[in-house]
């Protein structure tokens, strides 16, 4: 009893289904040409009625396997075992009505071997293989022979049809083969990539977890600056100026407050029918206030250049974030006003944020998003990757760029909620 074979992906299955049936229609157009071509150019006579018979039957069954093809219906390993099995009997069939081994086109016996060993697991590649030399063999000793009394005249046919027989064994094979690397070569980028996603994903989770620990902690340290403030406010206040940075100092920590209060409101995943969406220019207009109520001295021009209706987006906390740790980045890039335009269409949503420092050096455009940056202006360097994980999961992207003007671009796409406000 043969063993079942391994469990094969379905898609990758039905991609070489459908490249054998190409390969099919090729030899089956090739053999309705030469059959009736045979007798008036070769001078050599062929039973037309079975084979254009077998042709006709071989039609009709890539007809009905394009069919399921093109109907997306599983396919299994076995059933492209059959379908092999089937091409090499219409090939043996076909060679048996001329001339049998002796037909130059016998290595064509070979086409369906190389599509077994690309397509299918191991005992069923030993099946088909065993198979084509149980055929050739047969044929050696069975077969119709051809009608061609010239001996020197066979010879030259014979080595003109093998000249054919490798052009054409050639031409499939090498273009079955070049597919199907094709096909591993994406499938290996999907795997790297998928790889890839998931250690950052396991990275961005990592950071979270101490996240949420440090937000914790720093409730008492911030309640514990709160209360020193407020008594040198009252020792200080005959001092304009020391009263003034003590005002901004306590605005700050109520700031860090607001954000770990938000942080452990928000914790967790949240369910489908508990996500909120927001017009897009008022959500907007919020996170540039309160940015800038927590970078003093900077500036941003905010620019809304859709059409209305204007959409609505899902927003979260960490989405949210992303757009603050970018606003924080082009702030530390330039001292200059960021430049923050937002348009959309139908689909999806375009913010750019525009800053005047340097532009990114060509490490930050090449690296971004796939691990943490050198730190720099004190901070982690985690900044960029935080910012695009929250996008990604979001079935955004990000797009870093140094503008001819100069300056560093961040382009950020979203996708828009379904509902849209006026």
């Amino acid at each position: 009893m043969v063993d079942a074979p391994p469990r094969e992906s379905g898609s990758n299955l039905r991609l070489n289904q459908r490249r054998a049936v190409i390969l099919r229609w090729w030899w089956l157009a090739a053999v309705a040409i030469a059959v009736p071509s045979a007798p008036t150019f070769l001078d050599i006579a062929l039973p037309l009625g079975p084979m254009f018979a077998v042709v006709v039957l071989m039609v009709g069954f890539n007809g009905h396997i394009q069919w399921r093809a093109r109907s997306d219906a599983p396919v299994g390993a076995y059933e492209l075992f059959g379908q092999l099995c089937v091409d090499l009997a219409a090939l043996a069939i076909l060679l048996y009505l001329s001339g049998g081994a002796a037909n130059p086109l016998i290595s064509l016996l070979l086409v369906p071997v190389v599509v077994a060993a690309l397509s299918l697991p191991g005992t069923l590649i030993a099946a088909v293989a065993f198979l084509a030399v149980a055929l050739y063999s047969l044929l050696m000793w069975q077969f119709l022979p051809l009608p061609v009394a010239d001996a020197e005249r066979a010879t030259r046919l014979h080595l003109a049809g093998m000249w054919l027989t490798f052009v054409v064994s050639a031409s499939m094979i090498a273009w079955f083969v070049a597919r199907m690397t094709a096909s591993i070569r994406e499938r290996d980028s999907r795997l790297a990539a998928a790889r890839e996603q998931a250690l950052r994903d396991e990275r961005v989770v990592a950071l979270g977890a101490l996240a949420a620990g440090a937000a914790h902690e720093l409730g008492t340290p911030l309640a514990t600056i709160a209360v020193i403030v407020g008594e040198l406010e009252r020792d200080a206040f005959q001092n304009p100026e020391v009263h003034a940075d003590l005002a901004l100092v306590r605005e700050q920590v109520g700031i860090c407050k607001g954000i770990i209060s938000n942080l452990a409101a928000r914790a967790g995943t949240l369910r489908p029918e508990q996500v909120q969406t927001q017009d897009v220019g008022a959500w907007l207009r919020d996170v540039c206030s309160r940015w800038q109520t927590m970078r003093h001295g900077t500036s941003c021009r905010l620019t809304l250049a859709g059409r209305t209706p204007t959409p609505r987006i899902v927003t979260e906390a960490t989405l949210e974030q992303a757009l603050i740790n970018l606003l924080n980045n082009a702030a530390d890039a330039s001292d200059a006003e960021i430049d923050i335009k937002a348009d959309w269409d139908v689909a999806k949503l375009m913010i750019t944020i525009v800053d005047g420092g340097p532009g990114f050096p060509a490490a930050v455009l090449h690296q971004a998003g796939r691990a943490p940056l050198p730190a720099r202006h004190g901070g982690a360097g985690i900044g960029l990757l935080l910012a695009f994980s929250a996008i990604e999961r979001m079935g955004g992207r990000i797009v870093l760029d140094n503008p001819p003007a100069g300056g560093g671009r961040v382009g950020i796409e979203l996708p828009v909620a379904h509902q849209a406000v006026a």
